[in-house]
């Protein structure tokens, strides 16, 4: 019973801690720089689960071919996914850039039926549906009143594509045993070595204003989000990519209310309704065996 719940709540807080990304980015980028925000938050990150894995609990280094899957793995799913994103959060609402994430599922399952010929189940495929009819309806007053930009809405399909290949290359890849903390550290702080040069090349001291404003964001960015919620991330990965995606379903609903709350976007009948939807189609995707 225990591992049968388990997985169950580790995605729902995940989706809770993840979901809160877009608000957090948006209040952080009216003070600090889109890189600026990324970089700092990576190489925060990075360190304290890197000095956790390796100094508090003894956790080997990686090793080999282990340092190029990391660098991989970090490049896609922190200097080119959250750099896109990051970028595009200045472009969208904080609505639509949670939203944006519920495509990730999708993605995934198409990209690992095409490049890996796995089978879309009956199951999976009605799941898909009746949690994007949830979406979208609990997104549908909200795209009618959001402001948009067409660049900001192609940088964020680009982040999700290379966050997709990501989840694949992560859960298809023979990490030997080295643990998910230390998986982690290393693939965000890699992230903010590869952004650094970038970051620093467009850095313009006058455009950040350091205060509660800009830490409080960051570090939020950094220690909920990039440890926690990437950590339940990972271990849901390792147990199923596909199945696991559908969590990321629930993001754009708990997105709207982390919106609501610190910047005023609307819930209505049609967001209730839609939630309805996405934790039917999860709870159906991870209690009946696939057909």
């Amino acid at each position: 019973m225990r591992k049968a719940v388990w997985p169950l709540v580790a995605g729902l807080f995940f989706s809770l801690l993840w979901s809160s990304a877009a608000t957090a980015t948006k209040i952080g980028l009216q003070a600090v720089q889109p890189f600026t925000i990324c970089v700092i938050r990576f190489f925060l990150a990075g360190t304290l689960m890197i000095l956790l894995s390796h100094l508090l609990f003894r956790q080997r280094m990686p090793r080999g071919s282990e340092w190029r899957s990391l660098a991989l793995y970090g490049l896609l799913n922190n200097s080119v996914y959250l750099g896109l994103y990051v970028i595009a959060m200045r472009q969208v609402s904080a609505g639509l850039g949670s939203l944006s994430v519920a495509m990730n599922p999708l993605l995934i399952n198409l990209l690992t039926a095409v490049f890996l010929r796995q089978r879309l189940t009956l199951t999976t495929i009605l799941c898909l549906l009746i949690c994007m009819s949830g979406v979208m309806l609990a997104a549908w007053p909200l795209l009618e009143n959001s402001t948009a930009t067409p660049a900001g809405l192609l940088l964020l399909l680009a982040g999700m594509i290379a966050y997709s290949v990501g989840v694949i290359y992560f859960s298809r890849t023979k990490w030997n045993g080295l643990p998910l903390l230390a998986i982690n550290g290393w693939q965000v702080f890699l992230g903010g070595v590869f952004l650094l040069p970038l970051a620093a090349a467009v850095y313009r001291p006058g455009l950040n204003h350091w205060g509660v404003k800009a830490w409080a964001p960051i570090a939020w960015l950094a220690i909920p989000v990039s440890i926690g919620a990437v950590q339940l991330w990972l271990y849901l990965l390792k147990r199923d990519a596909a199945r696991s995606s559908f969590w990321l379903f629930l993001c754009p609903v708990f997105g709207f209310a982390y919106s609501n709350i610190f910047t005023g976007e609307p819930i209505t009948a049609y967001t209730i309704v839609g939630m309805v939807l996405v934790i039917a189609g999860i709870y159906w995707q991870n209690t009946r065996k696939a057909v």
